[in-house]
């Protein structure tokens, strides 16, 4: 009877601790915080296909966001199969900007989850849906049209000299997304809880105007900069973002920092000023960053440069 007694209590204690690593074990993985490299064209993974573009998931705090879709839409489905992102878990879609190496793959995530929240930087011309900003951009069409020139004969008249009340389509401007849940950005937005958007507007030659949203989240180390391609110049985002979240330091930058297209004393510029202005304690660069701004990184940032090519993933504080 005894050691039928301690049998059993021993049972019991075998079982309790067993539940109890199980719970830790599930709990630390729920609460895992990471960021997974999905598409570009850096990185040595066997079972992964390169491509020029940009796409990561971020997880973090129970939610899961894709930061941008890549340049090729097949190449971006097979990197999420091989991987084994599951598309439907996702709270949010982020695209940072219109060019289509981060845009190409959205339409394969529609096709798994049709309902998804996408934002988008305030781009009417692409990534409207229904009669977003419709009325505006009558105003500015009209404004350009109205005017009217004695010496021109009639058949130069736009509409025969009587524009239509409505010049855009009522149900929105051609788009690829045209039933997605879209929401565009301009300005700033807090999307969750510690999650940042922020736009900044190029004035940049070949850019000039575009609209780039990039995201921020606020970790205990600071906050984690993620930007897409950098087209308004890396430094005046940044700019942006202090403007925004003026008390708030900067932990690492991951994504692309679009220093490819720089001379090598504008590179080495940039990345000082990523070390004395910003005070990035990692950074974690891709996609249009170049050759020899991943050199200057890692000679500036050696083991806190996080190599962040096709299927590597980094953990976040």
């Amino acid at each position: 009877m005894i050691i039928y007694k301690y049998s059993m209590l021993i049972l019991a204690l075998f079982f309790s601790i067993n539940v109890t690593s199980a719970q830790i074990a599930s709990s630390n993985n729920m609460s895992k915080s990471k960021v997974t490299i999905l598409f570009d064209a850096i990185g040595e993974s066997p079972k992964l296909k390169a491509g020029w573009g940009y796409s990561a998931l971020v997880e973090y705090e129970g939610k899961i966001i894709l930061f941008d879709t890549g340049g090729d839409e097949e190449v971006f489905a097979n990197n999420i199969k091989q991987l084994g992102v599951d598309l439907s878990r996702l709270d949010a879609v982020i695209i940072t900007h219109r060019h289509g190496d981060h845009t190409s793959g959205l339409s394969h995530v529609l096709r798994v989850n049709p309902k998804v929240k996408i934002y988008t930087p305030e781009d009417i011309a692409l990534f409207a849906s229904n009669n977003a900003g419709a009325d505006a951009i009558d105003k500015i069409i009209n404004g350009m049209i109205n005017r009217k020139v004695d010496t021109v004969p009639n058949q130069l008249r736009y509409f025969g000299g009587n524009p239509p009340k409505y010049i855009t389509p009522r149900d929105g401007w051609p788009t690829p997304w045209a039933n997605a849940n879209i929401e565009a950005i301009s300005g700033f937005k807090e999307i969750f809880p510690g999650f940042y958007l922020i736009q900044t507007i190029s004035t940049v030659p070949g850019t000039i105007e575009m609209n780039e949203i990039s995201l921020a989240i606020d970790t205990p180390d600071g906050l984690a900069m993620f930007v897409g391609c950098s087209h308004p110049g890396i430094d005046n985002i940044l700019k942006s973002v202090r403007t925004v979240l003026p008390s708030s330091k900067f932990y690492t930058l991951i994504g692309g920092t679009h220093l490819v297209s720089k001379n090598d004393s504008e590179i080495i510029k940039t990345i000082e000023n990523f070390n004395s202005v910003w005070r990035f304690k990692r950074i974690a660069a891709g996609h249009c960053t170049g050759q020899f701004g991943f050199s200057e990184l890692i000679k500036k940032y050696g083991s806190n440069f996080d190599e962040a090519g096709l299927g590597t993933t980094i953990d976040l504080p």
